[in-house]
């Protein structure tokens, strides 16, 4: 069995991983929400969240994840992504800050 502090280590690390792919996520939807508020689109597809949360399903239940917390977490994050995208878009309408 691995001593304590070697776990501990272990998970460490995994929250590494996991916040420099959010990091990483956040820059390329971004991206998305630049190129709405450029072509005048709006913040929030229902249709792609629909999508989105039964693939977050599918994976959860692949990897033998509690799909209710998986959907959880995808729910942050989109709610995380509208609101950068809604404060692009405030930003190109109301133009550059002066």
């Amino acid at each position: 069995m691995e001593p304590l502090e070697e776990m501990r280590k272990s998970i460490d690390n995994i929250d590494n991983a996991i916040v420099a792919m959010f990091a990483e996520r956040f820059k390329v939807t971004n991206k998305v929400g630049i190129f709405k508020a450029e072509n005048q689109l709006v913040s929030k597809d229902h249709e792609k969240e629909k999508l989105q949360f039964e693939r977050m399903t599918e994976l959860a239940e692949q990897y033998g994840l509690d799909p209710e917390f998986a959907q959880s977490y995808l729910e942050a994050v989109i709610d995380r992504v509208v609101k950068n995208h809604e404060q692009i878009a405030r930003s190109y309408n109301d133009g550059p800050a002066t």
